[in-house]
């Protein structure tokens, strides 16, 4: 699943969001001033493809990762095989996920009987860990700014 939002083109640097993970992984592509270009969830396998896409198609200036179980691996595979050299950072990956099913129903209001359920009982429809990635980036937004 890829959100792209086309009629957006960054003229400025973009940071790009991985939330590593064994099966899946969250993608996310933002400039500076916060505008979210693209987030999707792709497996494992496909990652560095789906990264070095992004790469060709936004000037993605620097790698904002989660720094949880599988981040040092990640960061040696992708380091061996992205086309064009970025630099990662790490960022504290706490809580996110929880903060994640918040922010997917601030993005896609529940609709029909999800209404009705308590805000902590409700479970979004698909995989979150794109949510995940637009987090990081803020995460490393606010510790600049903050």
């Amino acid at each position: 699943m890829t959100n792209d939002h086309p009629e957006f083109s960054p003229t400025q640097p973009t940071i790009l969001g991985f939330d590593p993970g064994r099966d899946k992984c969250g993608v996310a592509v933002m400039g500076l001033d916060r505008q979210l270009y693209n987030h999707q969830v792709v497996t494992a396998e496909e990652a560095v493809a789906t990264i070095n896409t992004l790469q060709q198609k936004f000037p993605i200036s620097l790698m904002v990762m989660g720094d949880q179980t599988t981040a040092k691996k990640w960061q040696q595979l992708l380091q061996e095989n992205l086309l064009k050299p970025v630099n990662i950072i790490m960022v504290d990956e706490r809580y996110t996920s929880f903060e994640a099913r918040d922010r997917f129903w601030q993005m896609y209001p529940p609709q029909g009987l999800t209404k009705l359920l308590p805000p902590g009982m409700r479970n979004p429809p698909r995989p979150i860990d794109d949510i995940v990635a637009i987090l990081l980036i803020e995460r490393y937004l606010n510790r600049l700014t903050g």
